[in-house]
């Protein structure tokens, strides 16, 4: 991806569906992998892709990586997907799914 005005239009678009903050985020990757601390040191909680959502989300946009760029799309995709596939499917269990994302889809 090598486009300015594309990787403008994907920051826009990763930080309209990742309606969490960072600190949110953070708190629930913390408080949603609290009994799995032998997979997830306190200082890194969470899954993979919730780290590195929330990794993202603390950088500023000309700190962004193309790694980073791939995971942005991954969670573009990955949350307008889940609210295609299953709409009006707000059972806790998705729910919880989307904000390890940093999407809350009781948000507006």
């Amino acid at each position: 991806m090598t486009d300015a005005l594309e990787r403008d239009a994907l920051w826009d678009e990763f930080h309209r569906v990742v309606n969490m903050t960072s600190q949110e985020l953070e708190v629930w990757l913390r408080t949603r992998y609290a009994d799995e601390e032998s997979q997830a040191l306190p200082e890194q909680p969470g899954s993979p892709s919730g780290r590195q959502v929330l990794e993202i989300l603390q950088k500023r946009r000309v700190d962004l990586t193309e790694d980073d760029f791939r995971v942005m799309y991954g969670v573009v995709d990955s949350v307008n997907a889940q609210r295609e596939h299953e709409p009006g499917a707000d059972g806790t269990h998705r729910r919880h799914r989307l904000m390890t994302l940093g999407h809350d889809p009781l948000r507006a």
